[in-house]
């Protein structure tokens, strides 16, 4: 394909570089350490990249190389995936959280000679992983890392702190400055940008080759479609590895100049949020799930006045408040209530979360219940779906503005063609469309084909007349129940979890003549209810068979059929028994991917006793499982768990006896 843009925005280098002639001296970067915001301007964080890309062409990174990058978003690290596609080399950011064995298979597989690393803890792992695949094809050649507490007492002959690299650059800028620029004009629209790693929901993971042309024209096309400009503000607080976050924090930010700010730590995440209260936000459902558990539990603990005012205001909100925001006609006397309502509750509630300052939000990755959805949008929060995957560098389709509906995912984004197969599944083909997986062409070609056409592994339909796409579940995931009706698991997933008690469910039913489910309950939300009723418990364990919760649970159980029941072509996938876990889902149990995906087939062989007890009618069971710590150690949890009925509504107990 040939270069069709110009050569100075061909590249993420080039983009820095013409940010920091255009906006020098505007902020580029910023970060929370030690409690106080630091800033760099687009110059500085060029001058600084600058450095750091010199200093791995004194370390020996050669075209093509691999640069592994693990750890929490920081600018530094930032920096060193745009240091080293200066270099020729291919960045590849890992899940900082990964567990050892993951970690060897990403490195492994791609081949790294260079590791760059947060801190210590990032560091052992990597060494972890070196020893244990001595004699094997792992090449790495230095290891750097950023924070240098805990360091000193290592061998550095093959290691050093990215500082010190970053010094060592600017020393040799008159001896190895003409090679570096040399190696800039060298990369073209078509020269690989980035590689990220598939989370892996149904096998091992899978490196996704994309190119400048891939993120830049992504970047673009997304950044127009809002408006996005370079006064905006992106928290950067998602896994670096995570396809999402790359293309907001890199791609979006170079493109259109805005700043990115990186929060202290996991810890201080909703504190940086109020502090920089950003203008452009991503996250996923269960990030908007967890806020809107915190306002629920606050009310909750609230006086009566404020309890009164809050839900006096919140069903005006509702109303009238997702109208306001699209700007149709809404009378006076509701716009006086709603402006009221923005004086006393939504104003106040919006600046408490951060987010009163935001123009667009976005959610993705999961769908995200529409009661969820709905809540932000009453509040005057210009939040959005949009449908993307790895492969795509993010967007398939976005919406618009006028046109957000908690039930679709938009229209297809600028430059996106998107299809619905024979089968029902969504093929797109776009300027964002992927070069390949590495070193698998077998899966490229059944992925892509030879016009380009991605096939999504969603099933989904355009509606007629609005032209939006609706997604029903993964394809694979979609089903047929005993009798022939539709059995969409995800869709009733989403409906439970809009409860601030139940942090996650899975629905099981393909099949079968009838649904059951197991819950996760939110340790936060049923923990504090436990706590203003004096309730004592000693583990999640012990919580999550409260006679109580699980009456509790029971009654949203029943809840979500009623709405369930009110979807004809859905109204089989009603829960008929349920178990609330003994443990939560983890990634680190391999139960779930690390953008917190349910890996069903896991879970349906490790679990396979507690369903077989579901669908035999038993009260209770009891049960083992293997976990595994934060320390890498394994351990077993035993526990008896109890078996609930939940009731279903009236035409589903005919099918059921039958």
């Amino acid at each position: 394909m040939a270069n069709d843009r110009p050569a100075e925005l061909q590249s993420i280098p080039a983009l820095l570089a013409r940010n920091a002639v255009k906006w020098g001296a505007l902020p580029a970067f910023r970060e929370k350490e030690f409690g106080i915001w630091q800033s760099w301007t687009w110059a500085e964080a060029q001058a600084e990249i600058r450095a750091m890309a010199l200093g791995f062409l004194a370390l020996g990174l050669e075209r093509g190389d691999h640069v592994a990058i693990i750890g929490r978003n920081r600018p530094a690290l930032y920096w060193s995936m745009v240091a080293a596609e200066m270099c020729g080399a291919v960045p590849v950011p890992l899940y900082q959280d990964a567990v050892a064995e993951e970690m060897a298979y990403v490195l492994d597989h791609c081949g790294a000679r260079f590791v760059v690393c947060g801190d210590q803890e990032q560091v052992d792992k990597v060494l972890e992983v070196q020893e244990g695949l001595e004699g094997k094809d792992l090449r790495l050649h230095h290891i750097a890392y950023l924070d240098k507490r805990g360091m000193r007492k290592y061998d550095h002959s093959h290691m050093n702190a990215l500082a010190d690299i970053a010094a060592e650059g600017r020393a040799a800028e008159q001896r190895l400055g003409a090679e570096l620029d040399k190696r800039i004009a060298e990369l073209t629209y078509d020269s690989t940008c980035v590689m990220l790693y598939t989370s892996g929901t149904t096998g091992k993971p899978k490196g996704v080759v994309l190119s400048n042309r891939n993120i830049i024209e992504t970047a673009k096309n997304s950044s127009e479609f809002d408006h996005l400009r370079h006064t905006d503000d992106v928290l950067a607080y998602l896994p670096m590895a995570w396809v999402g976050d790359f293309i907001f924090s890199v791609g979006q930010a170079y493109w259109t100049g805005f700043t990115v700010n990186c929060p202290e730590s996991d810890s201080t995440v909703r504190t940086c949020l109020r502090e920089i209260g950003p203008s452009y936000y991503f996250a996923p459902p269960r990030v908007f799930e967890g806020l809107l558990t915190d306002v629920t539990i606050r009310m909750e603990d609230a006086g009566r006045f404020k309890q009164w005012l809050y839900r006096h205001y919140m069903a005006v909100a509702r109303r009238v408040g997702p109208a306001l925001l699209d700007g149709k006609e809404v009378g006076f006397g509701d716009r006086l209530a709603y402006w009221l309502g923005g004086v006393f509750v939504y104003g106040p509630l919006k600046d408490s979360l951060g987010l009163g300052r935001l123009r667009v939000a976005y959610t993705a990755g999961e769908a995200i219940g529409p009661e969820i959805f709905d809540f932000y949008r009453s509040l005057g929060i210009n939040l959005k779906q949009l449908y993307g995957q790895t492969e795509a560098s993010v967007f398939i389709t976005q919406q618009p503005d006028g046109e957000v509906r908690s039930d679709t995912v938009g229209v297809p984004s600028p430059g996106v063609e998107v299809k619905i197969g024979e089968n029902g599944e969504v093929y797109y083909r776009s300027p964002g469309t992927f070069v390949e997986y590495y070193n698998n062409p077998e899966s490229t070609a059944s992925t892509k084909d030879a016009e380009g056409w991605v096939a999504t592994g969603d099933a989904g339909f355009f509606e007629e007349g609005s032209g939006h796409l609706r997604i029903i579940d993964r394809a694979k995931d979609v089903g047929k129940m005993a009798d022939g009706s539709l059995f969409a698991p995800k869709y009733v997933e989403n409906k439970l979890k809009f409860y601030p008690n139940i942090l996650e469910a899975v629905v099981f039913g393909a099949g079968r003549d009838r649904c059951t489910a197991f819950i996760n309950i939110d340790l936060t939300a049923v923990g504090n209810w436990a706590e203003r009723n004096n309730i004592a418990y000693a583990s999640y364990q012990e919580l999550s068979q409260h006679p109580q919760v699980l009456e509790t649970v029971a009654g949203h159980v029943e809840e979500v059929n009623k709405s369930v029941a009110a979807d004809p072509m859905l109204a089989g996938c009603q829960i008929h028994r349920f178990l609330i876990l003994h443990k939560e889902l983890d990634a680190d149990d391999g139960e779930m991917t690390r953008t917190r995906k349910v890996r069903r087939k896991v879970i349906e062989e490790k679990f396979a006793d507690l369903i077989d007890a579901l669908y035999g009618g038993k009260d209770s069971i009891y049960t083992e499982t293997e976990v595994t710590y934060e320390d890498g150690r394994k351990g077993a949890i035993k526990a008896t768990l109890t078996i609930r009925d939940a009731k279903i509504v009236a035409g589903q107990e005919r099918m059921a006896a039958e």
